[in-house]
């Protein structure tokens, strides 16, 4: 019983709710104050430690639709009893009859998961993930292709359209032995695609910096003070024409900034962190030191300091 207001009482009064026609009904008028009320709690009562964390509902999984069916199918389980095998064989036979269309749709998604969650990504960097692989399966042209590259490149192309993106390396980790060569064309080969069949230009979403930045810092070990210096570098980088790539670019205010703490971090170490080669950060190193009075913040560092930097 709980409690609610009641317009024919004019007041709080006590509610019980009847399950077997869903209302809830005034316990002092009787007047029904809601009809119909749906239940969304599983059908039977679950105890975690007594069934070993499945959740007997019927109800099953939420709908996808980008299947066929929504994703809805039915699994006849191996019976148990004197006559297991036999059935079991006999109820196999009859239900690989009727394939699952969306049998390759599911295994694909089945992956982006997977590959999603090691990264620790979104749900919806995976639903965006798992819209572009349909589009791209639906265009019957990628037969013959690297799976693994195809789902790595579309995991790659959502988190640059979800504003979340992560480095080909990064998504190479993850790729089920797919190479970064192997990534770059699948990538390509995708925009292409869909550009022609929608017949304009593919947004991809801009790249900067500070995009990969703070996850970097937190590779190394870095304190809250030198991460917070690398951003304030990083945005008053982008005021200057430094043409490298953004990650680059981060990789050599890390150096920097790490240069310039206490806690120095060795080129081999950034390199394994950020995905970027060491005489890559070198050279973007090399760039940016004659800004470093402009871009490093001077609540960190001092002009005096700055003759710390080791020379490019």
């Amino acid at each position: 019983m709980a409690d609610a207001f009641c317009p024919d009482c004019k007041r709080s009064t006590e509610v019980v709710f009847d399950h077997s026609a869903g209302d809830t009904v005034c316990s002092e008028c009787g007047l029904v104050l809601e009809a119909h009320s749906i239940d969304v709690t599983s059908e039977w009562r679950t105890f975690a430690n007594e069934s070993a964390d499945n959740d007997p509902v019927r109800v099953g999984g939420p709908t996808n639709p980008l299947l066929t069916d929504g994703g809805l199918s039915t699994v006849i389980s191996k019976p148990n009893g004197a006559q297991a095998d036999f059935l079991s064989s006999s109820l196999g036979r009859w239900q690989s009859r009727g394939a699952n269309p969306d049998r390759n749709l599911i295994l694909a998604f089945k992956t982006i998961a997977t590959m999603a969650d090691r990264l620790g990504l979104v749900a919806t960097i995976k639903d965006r993930a798992n819209e572009i692989y349909k589009k791209i399966e639906d265009l019957k042209s990628i037969r013959g292709r690297n799976q693994d590259a195809i789902l790595a490149a579309c995991l790659y192309i959502a988190c640059r359209q979800e504003d979340r993106p992560r480095t080909v390396k990064e998504i190479c980790s993850v790729a089920n032995g797919a190479t970064k060569k192997e990534i770059g064309r699948a990538k390509e080969f995708i925009v292409k695609q869909l550009e022609v069949e929608m017949g304009q230009s593919m947004e991809m979403g801009t790249i900067h910096a500070g995009d990969f930045l703070r996850r970097f810092c937190s590779h190394l070990g870095m304190t809250n003070q030198a991460v917070k210096a690398a951003q304030e570098a990083v945005q008053k980088s982008e005021e200057i024409d430094i043409r490298r790539s953004p990650i680059s670019i981060a990789a050599a205010i890390i150096y920097m900034i790490t240069q310039l703490s206490d806690d120095k971090k060795p080129l081999k170490d950034i390199s394994l962190a950020t995905g970027v080669a060491e005489g890559t950060i070198r050279n973007s190193y090399k760039d940016l030191y004659p800004y470093a009075p402009r871009i490093i913040p001077t609540s960190f560092a001092k002009e005096e300091d700055l003759k710390n930097l080791c020379s490019p």
